[in-house]
């Protein structure tokens, strides 16, 4: 009597969002730590592929490791998810979709260095990096537990979630890619004050970096209200603890969001602070595509079979 063993896909699939994170996570020091130009050549460091771990180019290079390392563990997801769900063809060609993301990002990762910081070019890097991260999270959480149907879930309650989710998500996503233009424009300080603005409700907006301060402190409003208003929705609906839980992840990380957002005003930039509120954004990101993808599994209705690709439907 022999055991089919489980597939390897959906847990290569969470390995690689748990890596993008770290990665994220990882930009976000080298870029605090003022490292981003500690190897001033790409794709080598001085030169050589194996430079002296110290100071800035500790971080720099560790960065341009982690990413090299996460291209690998994506092409290994790739493969699995191609052995294993030949049933789902949808998959390998979203893992396409996600390595040409982790090409082009890693080519602006490049013109990042050469180019000597250019905004728009790493503010598209960053972003890059947030699309790729979405696009993970959503095979992980379609793959999660077979693909198959999320117990309690109803067609309609489904449909209710995955709208605010994805509404959720879009404007979290938005925030971030303001708070990368923030980051890399040095706007970070050009509101020393909180909850206002140089003194004002609402700053004169003469300049980009006052623009985009308050552009990234209005949308973080506006983002917290939408993830608050998902967890309402939810509670009132009752919907199944598998699909709750994600829903109580992403209100505890805004809240958590918007406090790193005050400390890292308050303590000018400080790294930790700094590093965190990128890492916590890109993990509510995370969560509320996982969401969203869970929301379009509901349970066959009576008398319909189940079926085990429901998923498989466009993610609104």
């Amino acid at each position: 009597m022999t055991t089919e063993s489980a597939p390897l896909h959906p847990r290569a699939f969470r390995v690689t969002v748990v890596w993008t994170l770290g990665l994220l996570f990882l930009g976000s020091v080298v870029h605090a730590t003022e490292s981003s130009l500690a190897c001033p050549d790409w794709p080598t460091c001085f030169g050589t592929m194996v430079p002296e771990m110290t100071g800035g180019v500790f971080w720099e290079h560790l960065h341009r490791l982690v990413a090299g390392g996460l291209v690998l563990m994506f092409g290994l997801a790739t493969w699995l998810a191609r052995q294993e769900a030949p049933d789902r063809p949808w998959i390998f060609k979203a893992c396409l979709a996600g390595l040409g993301l982790l090409v082009i990002q890693s080519i602006f990762g490049g013109l990042t260095v050469i180019y000597r910081l250019p905004d728009l070019v790493s503010t598209t890097h960053l972003t890059l990096a947030f699309a790729f991260l979405t696009l993970a999270s959503v095979l992980a959480a379609a793959t999660s537990r077979g693909g198959g149907p999320v117990e309690g879930l109803h067609e309609s309650m489904g449909m209710r979630l995955r709208a605010l989710a994805g509404f959720a998500w879009l404007l979290v996503f938005l925030q971030s890619v303001v708070g990368g233009l923030v980051r890399h424009t040095d706007a970070g300080m050009a509101c020393p004050d909180v909850p206002l603005c140089l003194g004002q409700v609402v700053p004169p907006l003469v300049n980009l970096p006052i623009t985009a301060h308050f552009a990234h402190r209005v949308v973080a409003l506006v983002a917290t209200g939408a993830v608050l208003w998902l967890a309402v929705a939810a509670h009132r609906r009752g919907v199944p603890g598998r699909i709750r839980r994600w829903v109580v992840a992403a209100v505890a990380l805004v809240l958590v969001q918007v406090a790193l957002g005050v400390a890292s005003v308050l303590t000018v930039l400080a790294v930790v602070p700094v590093s965190l509120h990128t890492l916590v954004a890109a993990a509510l990101l995370a969560v509320l595509a996982a969401t969203a993808t869970l929301a379009t599994r509901p349970e066959a209705t009576s008398g319909a079979p189940a079926t085990s690709n429901a998923s498989d439907a466009v993610l609104a």
